[in-house]
């Protein structure tokens, strides 16, 4: 296993956790593999594409809950994206097979140590929180029976186009400066605008939306928008971070759309490797700033996504 220097600041049961999402993260991408696009590798066969989401609530899962999520699908070779915990699929008249193992998500809470609450009852300063992750588990639907038909039947994926026209009207909705042209694609921070090459100069166009969508998910971290900090310069640790972040946004993005592409950025594997190995907590943030990123785009197109909570996984927690 890896060893990480960075641990939660107080308890050991949650810098443990958030050791155990990212060991799960580093051994795919050592493995050469991206967890964020395998589903649409050989996966893709068996499984429906799309995000994650609670067959019970209709919630989507966000941030690293969908890594996790499609993690499970890719080893298990799961046929749709809908989760159940095992109380959930109880109340809707089925049940979790016997055997079946689940599927670890977290949510994110907050709590104030012992020495922070005697300080504020003491001096009326207010009390630091300090965050940490809680895990629950789920099953997918595939591991129960006798759920009810609507809920047991995964929705097929949409038809691909050269460009699919909810990407075009995402792209015009934004109001983002996005220009199609030349050999390169890149957000230019400082003038706020976009640049990608056109479709047809992928050798499979299909790719260009993913493309598309990672330069548009650096572009919402512009202080006008959500306000990230991009001033790592190229080679730092602050940018492959960024780079991470707008390629899980992609990601997600890629998968509401039911678009499929088979590009494999595989270029900022060891830079990542490198952020994840120093930071146990990375994975986690990145995820939950793609999400954000994703949710910013994906909501100038109407219908495209449900309103989702810091973390739809909270929730669900009263349900684990």
């Amino acid at each position: 296993m890896s060893k990480h220097h960075s641990r939660a600041p107080s308890g050991e049961g949650r810098a443990s956790l958030y050791d155990e999402i990212t060991d799960k993260i580093i051994s795919e991408l050592e493995a050469g593999r991206v967890p964020w696009v395998q589903p649409w590798g050989t996966a893709a066969a068996k499984a429906s594409l799309s995000m994650p989401k609670n067959a019970s609530t209709n919630r989507p899962y966000s941030g690293v809950n969908i890594l996790l999520l499609w993690g499970s699908t890719i080893e298990h070779g799961f046929t749709g994206q809908s989760w159940l915990t095992f109380r959930q699929a109880l109340s809707l008249g089925g049940h979790v097979r016997k055997g079946e193992r689940g599927t670890m998500v977290v949510y994110a809470d907050r709590f104030v140590p012992s020495d922070e609450k005697r300080r504020d009852a003491e001096t009326g300063e207010e009390a630091q929180t300090i965050p940490f992750l809680k895990r629950f588990t789920v099953f997918n639907c595939d591991q129960c029976d006798d759920l009810p038909h609507e809920v047991a039947t995964a929705a097929p994926p949409p038809p691909q186009g050269l460009i699919e026209p909810r990407v075009e009207e995402l792209i015009k909705a934004t109001g983002i400066d996005f220009r199609i042209g030349g050999n390169r694609a890149f957000y230019a921070p400082a003038e706020d605008y976009v640049q990608v090459p056109p479709p047809q100069a992928y050798f499979e166009p299909i790719n260009w939306h993913r493309t598309a969508l990672h330069e548009l998910g650096h572009a919402t971290g512009h202080r006008s928008r959500l306000n990230r900090d991009q001033s790592g310069s190229y080679g730092t640790r602050k940018y492959a971070f960024e780079e991470l972040v707008a390629e899980l946004a992609a990601a997600f993005g890629c998968a509401s759309f039911g678009i499929v592409p088979t590009v494999r950025h595989s270029d900022y594997i060891g830079s990542w490797l490198e952020v994840l190995r120093e930071d146990n907590r990375a994975i986690v943030r990145a995820a939950s700033q793609a999400s954000k990123a994703a949710d910013y785009l994906l909501g100038f197109v109407p219908g495209c996504i449900e309103p989702a909570s810091l973390d739809s996984a909270v929730a669900d927690r009263e349900a684990a």
